[in-house]
């Protein structure tokens, strides 16, 4: 279920995210900034602090309790957060769509993880949330990134001009998508 503990390997795990998550989160950010800061967009400092990303999850749980997004955190074995990933933007009707983001700790990259955990979240897309798609984007040479989404069966449908504002400049991204099912909607 999307509020299941998910187990990603030895160490980590797939979770929903939790109040208590803010300062470890602002850890593993502070610690994978410098790493990350290519694909981010440029934050203030005060984004890196336990109240900034206390304020950033009571954003994205009312979202949540909204049924707009599903927040989840990567967990090592001291359930400390060492990355995110969240479903943003569902829209339910005849679209059943949402958008994926992630990000993995710098010290944790590489293991195969954002794989392990876009593809559950894929899972629970479809099989909880009755999702028919989700959606990804990445600036066009975030190369890891892509391979992560094409293990998991999304395929590019295209490239937006200046999509978003990333390392202090308008950026274009490949867009991606993953079509979880060819049923009719359902609730």
């Amino acid at each position: 279920m999307t509020q299941d503990i998910h187990r990603l390997d030895a160490e980590v795990r797939l979770r929903p995210a939790a109040p208590a998550d803010a300062a470890s989160l602002a850890v593993s950010l502070i610690r994978s900034r410098a790493y990350m800061e290519r694909w981010e967009p440029v934050r203030p400092d005060f984004f890196y602090t336990g109240q900034g990303q206390s304020e950033r999850l009571a954003a994205m749980f009312a979202d949540r309790d909204a049924g707009r997004a599903m927040p989840w955190v990567l967990a090592d074995e001291e359930d400390r957060a060492i990355g995110a990933f969240n479903l943003n933007g569902i829209v339910l009707g005849p679209l059943r769509s949402g958008t994926l983001g992630y990000w993995v700790d710098v010290e944790y990259a590489g293991r195969g993880l954002a794989t392990a955990a876009v593809e559950r979240i894929c899972e629970l897309a479809r099989d909880e949330l009755h999702l028919h798609r989700v959606e990804a984007g990445t600036v066009l040479d975030n190369f890891a990134s892509q391979r992560v989404l094409a293990k998991c069966g999304f395929e590019q449908f295209g490239m937006a001009p200046r999509y978003l504002h990333i390392n202090g400049e308008w950026r274009d991204h490949c867009l991606f998508q993953r079509i979880l099912h060819d049923g009719p909607p359902t609730d």
